[in-house]
């Protein structure tokens, strides 16, 4: 039987058909890994603001906070996640200025002492009393 011979017209057609995929497929992977850069330099701008508390609010209690900045309000407070049994965090993201609060018992009783301001981006950590 005899043997099939190929052309020098069909390997060279056949050669740049692999280089053009290759190219395309280049081409392609460029301008996938250029969105996934943007979208990671895009995602870390946000600043995000950490309150803590260190306190003992007494079993069944929960820890409020109140204020302005960051979608707080003096009228209704929002719970702080309890993460020990005396260590109670809420953070917010993003806040446009300096985030001023104060933190409840149950909200309803008030901490002793001056309204508390952290600035964006920054962590604040207090103990507060209550009366």
């Amino acid at each position: 039987m005899p043997e099939k011979t190929t052309s020098k017209k069909a390997v060279k057609k056949a050669v740049k058909k692999v280089a053009v995929k290759k190219a395309v497929k280049k081409v392609a992977a460029k301008k996938v890994a250029k969105k996934v850069s943007t979208k990671k330099a895009t995602a870390v701008k946000t600043p995000t603001t950490h309150i803590m508390a260190h306190v003992d609010v007494g079993f069944g209690n929960t820890l409020y906070i109140r204020g302005e900045g960051a979608g707080l309000s003096w009228e209704k407070g929002i719970a702080l996640q309890n993460l020990t049994p005396y260590e109670w965090a809420f953070t917010c993201t993003p806040a446009k200025g300096s985030v001023t609060f104060k933190f409840l018992i149950n909200d309803t009783i008030w901490a002793e002492g001056e309204n508390l301001t952290v600035a964006v981006g920054e962590k604040s950590i207090s103990s507060p009393t209550f009366f």
